[in-house]
């Protein structure tokens, strides 16, 4: 998530050559790029949408999950979670990734049609900056008893990508520091019930991240190598990062297993999946792009369950 979690200046003629075959720098300055209209565009690209889930979903399970009462799914504090967490961190944490990564990424293909390169402007600077700091006023509106959860979240949303921990250049400690994924939710089921969740389920959690972001990295490999950068997936290679993913899976579903057998039987599709990937020998470019929908499916089945519980006592 890669998971999972995963923009470059264009340099000398060839990077004004690429601006000029897709018309202009998006979210570049200068009335020639269109403007305001063209600003948004780009910042929207730079925030990953088809990623917003991946900070946003765990909020609403967590918000699910947590929930006493039908009321406390649309209380200030889940609301105000949900939002932050869908847009604006999204804006944050690509924002700060790309800022670091604008010379890696100038070898990255992905940059050229899915995702957006880094446009260093004041402007653009200025609104990632801002959507970190707007991220703080939510300690003002939750309990402390989410103030670690949510702290956490930020120190490793920076520190993947940022010096001096730039925990993404280091083998494995950049698949665990994609925990910072599911902290929001862990974060909005403290706030909503006023204690922590079960650590087993946060261990699950925090392993499924690992799978997701080191699978995600797959399709990054060569161009990390010739970037020069070091990650679990350039280390494994990537046959052996396919069975770290399934290994860190099918961990993640035992964990859940422990505190309902069902949600260790819905987490068990992540192993199976990858397994038949390596068995169908379906091209990780093209399979990297379903996550997004299993993911979705697989969020939205346990918030479900969590709110026929709520439904039905």
């Amino acid at each position: 998530m890669s998971a999972d979690m995963a923009a470059g200046t264009e340099a000398g003629e060839g990077g004004k050559d690429r601006e000029d075959r897709e018309g202009g720098a998006p979210g570049g300055s200068g009335p020639e790029n269109g403007g305001l209209r063209d600003r948004l565009v780009y910042l929207a690209v730079l925030s990953r949408p088809r990623f917003w889930l991946y900070l946003a979903g765990p909020v609403v399970v967590g918000v699910a999950a947590a929930a006493s009462a039908p009321a406390d799914l649309f209380g200030r504090q889940s609301v105000a979670l949900f939002a932050y967490f869908l847009v604006p961190a999204n804006v944050f944490l690509y924002g700060v990734n790309d800022v670091f990564d604008a010379d890696v990424d100038e070898a990255n293909p992905k940059k050229d049609d899915r995702e957006a390169r880094w446009r260093g402007d004041p402007v653009n600077t200025a609104v990632v900056a801002a959507s970190g700091l707007l991220g703080l006023g939510l300690f003002a509106l939750v309990p402390r008893v989410a103030w670690p959860w949510l702290a956490a979240h930020f120190f490793l949303a920076v520190e993947y990508s940022a010096p001096p921990l730039r925990f993404k250049t280091t083998p494995l400690l950049d698949s665990v520091s994609n925990g910072l994924y599911v902290l929001p939710g862990v974060a909005a089921y403290a706030a909503v019930s006023g204690s922590n969740p079960p650590m087993l389920a946060v261990a699950g959690a925090w392993l499924w991240t690992m799978g997701m972001h080191t699978f995600s990295a797959i399709p990054d490999i060569e161009p990390d190598r010739e970037a020069g950068i070091r990650t679990t997936a350039t280390a494994l290679g990537e046959r052996r990062t396919y069975w770290y993913c399934a290994a860190t899976w099918a961990l993640a579903a035992v964990a859940f297993a422990a505190v309902d057998l069902r949600l260790g039987a819905l987490l068990a599709a992540y192993p199976v999946v990858v397994l038949g990937i390596v068995a169908a020998g379906v091209d990780v470019d093209r399979a990297y792009w379903w996550y997004p929908v299993i993911n979705t499916v697989v969020g939205m089945l346990i918030t479900l369950g969590a709110l026929w519980r709520l439904v039905n006592g």
